[in-house]
């Protein structure tokens, strides 16, 4: 990808200082010539352009103090906006992140919100990266082993090495198996089962008190914790 393409890529300027290299490289190549032939297919990919880097533009490199990890978007109208688990404002909230809301009551004591648009987190410094950034309109995972998750790979590989006291929530095992990298004498990482419906009701996911942990370990190292509110 030539430095003018760079340039036009929404990422925080950070995040393009930390991951402009991969944008040249041969893998990056050939995700971007097979993104331009699916839409020359016309087939409809999630999220828009201008929002697949949307997690990594919106919460910046030095700010990041939670990361949850997704697998890849949803894959319904008007849904993913690049956020993992979060859907735009006016689309009822998916069924996995119903569950994250009731942990929350349960958890924290926060009411479910009126919405399900997670972007008040990401600016708090949590970061909702999915592993994958985009996907076909109807097709979950139909861009996985394009080269997503290469790039994906490198930005865990950054916070791992540049930062500390981090907490890495990995929900299901294909999240815990790409945080196999994460140093857990640096970080705080939590685990459980993934909280869609059928994971969720046959293992350990209700009950697991992350959101909690998660903040109990922030301040214990002098961090702000985060508000995990959704405000109207």
């Amino acid at each position: 990808m030539s430095d003018a393409l760079l340039s036009r890529v929404r990422l925080d300027p950070e995040w393009k200082q930390a991951l402009g290299p991969e944008f040249t490289k041969p893998y990056m190549s050939r995700l971007r010539a097979f993104l331009e032939s699916e839409k020359q297919a016309g087939k409809t990919i999630y999220p828009p352009g201008p929002e697949i880097f949307n997690a990594l533009n919106s919460t910046p490199l030095s700010a990041v103090k939670v990361v949850i990890l997704g697998q890849d978007p949803y894959h319904g109208p008007g849904q993913a906006h690049g956020l993992c688990f979060s859907v735009r404002r006016g689309v009822p909230p998916p069924p996995s992140l119903q569950n994250i809301f009731r942990e929350l009551r349960d958890d924290v004591g926060i009411p479910a919100p009126r919405h399900g648009e997670l972007t008040f987190w990401a600016r708090q410094g949590v970061l909702l990266l999915n592993s994958v950034l985009t996907v076909e309109a109807g097709k979950p995972g139909s861009h996985q082993n394009q080269g997503w998750e290469t790039f994906t790979d490198v930005a865990i590989s950054v916070l791992n090495e540049q930062r500390e006291h981090l907490v890495f929530l990995l929900w299901g095992s294909y999240a815990q198996r790409k945080g196999r990298i994460i140093d857990v004498s640096k970080h705080l990482v939590l685990k459980s089962v993934h909280p869609s419906p059928l994971s969720a009701n046959r293992g350990r996911w209700f009950g697991n008190h992350h959101f909690s942990q998660a903040n109990q370990f922030l301040e214990s190292h002098a961090q702000a914790p985060i508000d995990w509110s959704l405000p109207d």
